[in-house]
């Protein structure tokens, strides 16, 4: 992170599933089991699962998110969050849990973008779900793919699939390649993508995400690091 934040302030992306925050800090009250903590540059960061929020000692400076109270501008935040970590004229996807968005820009400036929280509403989550109802882990990448035009539709897809005997790790497999075409056709294919979010730790996404693209993973605060740019 290239800027310097003033002192005690917390900055949180509070997603439907989970909640990233950054602050200057260590706050013991945002430690817990369930959470993910690093230091980084003398940074804190943490993700924790968002049904933990809200925390009622935790006063946050600034917001972003579907769980979030107040707030802040999420593609603002997303193009402050990366610019200075991409190139000049780079695309930049963040794939949470119930939306998809993309900004684009040139010659260094934000130039375009998109954001779609319908069709690509909960999958994330819903990626999730699937591996916790079957009991998978670490997918392996599957060249085949579903066309997934709905969630819903993916999972009769998921469903027809293991019931004419294909194993439930290469349908999963097959759905994630789906999500990562779609997500690299609504970004208008470009030849590189600067991936933000929980994707970035899905390695049979990034791989699928890899057939079609160049991919460069920024990992899951690049919100949080934008919310921190006054």
């Amino acid at each position: 992170m290239n800027c310097r934040l003033p002192d005690n302030k917390i900055y949180i992306d509070a997603g439907t599933t989970y909640s990233k925050i950054l602050s200057t800090a260590r706050h013991a009250g945002l430690v817990s089991a369930s959470c993910r903590y690093f230091e980084e540059n003398g940074f804190h960061y943490y993700i924790l699962p968002s049904k933990e929020l809200p925390k009622p000692d935790i006063n946050f400076n600034k917001s972003c998110g579907h769980m979030a109270k107040s707030s802040e501008n999420e593609i603002i935040a997303l193009a402050k969050g990366c610019r200075s970590c991409v190139e000049p004229d780079a695309t930049v996807l963040d794939l949470g849990s119930r939306d998809a968005k993309w900004i684009r820009f040139q010659d260094g400036k934000f130039h375009d973008m998109d954001w779609n929280t319908s069709c690509a509403s909960s999958t994330g989550a819903t990626v999730e779900m699937l591996m916790k109802f079957y009991d998978l882990e670490n997918l392996e990448f599957n060249p085949e793919k579903f066309t997934v035009t709905c969630g819903i539709f993916g999972l009769e897809k998921i469903m027809d699939d293991i019931s004419n005997g294909a194993k439930p790790a290469s349908a999963v497999a097959k759905f994630i390649h789906g999500i990562a075409y779609n997500a690299w056709s609504f970004a208008k294919k470009p030849a590189v993508i600067y991936l933000s979010g929980g994707f970035c730790e899905n390695e049979c996404f990034v791989k699928a995400l890899q057939s079609y693209c160049k991919v460069i993973l920024l990992g899951r605060f690049k919100l949080c690091e934008g919310l921190a740019y006054e």
